[in-house]
């Protein structure tokens, strides 16, 4: 008997029907990867197994152990959520609590399900912590989550999922905000607890590199329906439907071109060095260097690609380069023949409008109460206040034209647009002032692979259309190949290595830059000879 069963599930909110007819089976042990695009209803379909979907209509069958999920009570589901079946959710900041420290919130799930006392909920924390990884298991179980790295609190999801010895675990896009050589440990320590604890897994992603490494089997979704199922290996040789194919062929292609020899200078760091002041109590103080002796130039219409873990100093270096740094800086940094390290804000000011940033996260960075018209504008308005009304909207009108979105969006709100339409907006806003310089903070981490290759195409094509220069953060290998043209590789506020892309991502001298070149080809090609981070 399959553990799992969904047959011709069907989930609606309000009159919309997310989840269409959807029928797959999952084996005791088995690992089954979910794949598809964003609203292609793959999560709503895996939070339908644990029923924590908020005002949905259910149609079809859940069945868990034989029993129909569908037809219990909610007291009922209680007893199955986190005991038989667990979860890890993609992002640990927002399923944590801030308020507690990790060992309360994994000591909770013990107390509550298996009736341990505090003191053994406590020890049993402790064991789950170290079974994950964690260093200093009993130290990190005192921390708030924001102590931890991403890294960290994904593991200590895990521990909280695995405390109660579940039957099935949903992963949720585990990995998706991790940098590559976290996500292949995260991955690897998935594959030995699913060994050792003989559970099945739902694996729930848009990564099909990142399932093909983990599952045995695939389910592709489209638009709420399963278009396709089949083992790992068959699925990857030979997929029989178009969408899956499309799937497979979405990975980041090169797209610049060549700046030319003479192209002026438009940015230089000499010297830079970032230092953030760490209180350790009442009284003392201790300062900490996030970025060290940097140095860099970027050309007009060229990109430089910043790599590195998180941690690295890498968004630290872009937010100083543009004078938006919270941290003490030192160190000259000139910007179109200015020296702007040595002026005020107030100097800086104007020359805003010529460096603007499009930020990680397209549902953060853009207001919730207001407009795609008033968000767009809101820099014209600024910047340029000589402008009429009708003006204003004109140059909105033309910016968003530019990344693919049409004038009947104007009144419309970020709520009411999927992840790569956000991420045009935050990219409309950024070039409706005709910058010179974008800071572009790992703009296409949070995307599916198909949008993300979207997003890097029309990158690419403002950069021709307007010479613009890039400094383009992220810690996907990938994304930097089919984008810069130079890259500085970063470690621990250093730049460990720098040069023409080409040359230091296939020959990296650098012990480090070899590491992560490794991790993100096993990532992509788990059969590949390269190893996995340790």
């Amino acid at each position: 008997m399959s553990l799992l069963e969904l047959r011709n599930l069907s989930v609606r909110f309000g009159n919309a029907t997310v989840v269409d007819d959807v029928s797959f089976s999952i084996e005791p042990g088995e690992k089954f990867g979910l794949v598809g695009e964003s609203g292609s209803g793959k999560t709503v379909s895996a939070l339908s197994v644990l029923r924590l979907n908020q005002d949905a209509h259910y149609g079809g069958r859940i069945l868990f152990n034989g029993e129909d999920i569908l037809t219990k009570s909610e007291a009922a589901m209680r007893g199955v959520r986190g005991m038989d079946a667990a979860m890890i959710f993609q992002e640990p900041m927002t399923a944590l609590n801030p308020l507690f420290t990790i060992g309360n919130q994994i000591a909770e799930v013990l107390m509550l399900h298996e009736g341990l006392s505090a003191k053994a909920a406590a020890r049993r924390t402790v064991a789950l912590l170290e079974k994950t990884g964690i260093p200093e298991p009993a130290r990190r179980a005192l921390a708030y989550p924001h102590q931890l790295s991403g890294g960290q609190r994904q593991r200590a999801m895990i521990a909280m999922a695995l405390a109660c010895h579940p039957k099935l675990l949903i992963a949720d896009e585990p990995t998706t905000a991790l940098d590559v050589t976290i996500q292949v440990q995260i991955l690897e320590l998935l594959n030995q607890l699913q060994r050792d604890e003989n559970m099945a897994v739902l694996l729930i992603s848009h990564d099909l590199n990142l399932v093909r490494h983990f599952a045995d089997r695939v389910g592709v979704m489209e638009k709420g329906k399963l278009v396709e199922s089949a083992t790992t290996e068959t699925l990857f040789a030979a997929p029989q439907q178009a969408y899956t194919r499309k799937l497979l062929a979405s990975q980041p292609h090169r797209h610049v071109e060549d700046v030319a020899t003479a192209a002026p200078v438009l940015l230089t760091g000499e010297r830079l060095r970032c230092t953030f002041s760490i209180r350790l109590g009442w009284l003392r103080k201790k300062k900490f260097a996030a970025v060290d002796d940097v140095d860099l130039s970027l050309r007009k219409g060229e990109t430089l690609g910043i790599v590195g873990e998180s941690g690295s100093g890498k968004s630290t270096l872009g937010m100083a380069l543009l004078r938006l740094s919270t941290a003490t800086v030192e160190g000259r940094i000139r910007f179109d023949g200015k020296e702007i390290s040595a002026m005020s804000s107030g100097a800086v000011r104007p020359l805003r409008s010529l460096m603007q940033v499009v930020f990680q996260d397209p549902y953060a960075s853009l207001s919730p109460r207001r407009t795609v018209e008033q968000i767009v504008g809101e820099g014209l308005a600024l910047h340029q206040p000589h402008l009429s009304v009708s003006q204003r909207r004109a140059e909105v009108v033309a910016a968003l034209q530019d990344v693919g979105l049409s004038e009947d969006m104007l009144q419309r709100y970020p709520h009411e647009f999927s992840g790569g339409q956000r991420q045009r907006i935050a990219i409309a806003r950024a070039v409706v002032l005709k910058p010179e310089l974008l800071l572009l903070d790992e703009p296409t981490s949070a995307l599916d692979v198909t949008v993300q290759q979207q997003v890097l195409q029309l990158l690419a094509q403002l950069q021709r259309k307007y010479r613009l220069a890039y400094l383009f953060i992220s810690h996907d290998l990938a994304v930097i190949r089919a984008m810069a043209h130079q890259v500085l590789v970063m470690k621990d506020g250093k730049v460990v290595e720098s040069g023409p892309v080409g040359a230091v991502l296939q020959h990296p001298s650098h012990a480090y830059t070899q590491r992560l070149l490794a991790a993100a080809t096993y990532a992509a090609d788990p059969s590949s000879e390269a190893v996995p981070p340790a």
